[in-house]
């Protein structure tokens, strides 16, 4: 996790375990609700939605990877897009996240993250 200050761009095809996602400043508790409506809606990335079942989704909720994981066979997809997700939208992330996804990248040294910054 060495791109601490660098442009979000520098983790474009890069391992996970080399992006920071708390390498942005720009927090959704500031957002508008135009800037919230695209978010909440997003279909420009591949995985930004994804159908699940409602007990899927109802387990999951609103828990980040510190509180909430996929099956394990699942996890480095999950982590992958959850790290895209972050850095397409400019997302910061708290220590006990930031943590959790360190845990999952190490565990996924063949996943890498792709993404494209949203204006």
């Amino acid at each position: 996790m060495s791109d601490r200050g660098r442009a979000p761009d520098a983790c474009v095809e890069r391992q996970p375990a080399q992006c920071n996602p708390e390498i942005t400043t720009r927090t959704h508790l500031a957002w508008t609700s135009a800037r919230r409506e695209p978010y909440a809606n997003d279909q420009g990335a591949p995985n930004s939605l994804i159908a699940v079942s409602g007990s899927f989704n109802r387990s999951k909720a609103d828990k980040d990877p510190a509180a909430w994981l996929s099956v394990p066979a699942d996890r480095c997809t999950y982590a992958v897009d959850w790290v895209a997700d972050k850095l397409r939208w400019e997302l910061t992330a708290d220590a006990g996240e930031r943590d959790a996804l360190v845990r999952l990248a190490e565990a996924c040294p063949d996943a890498t993250v792709s993404y494209e910054q949203v204006p």
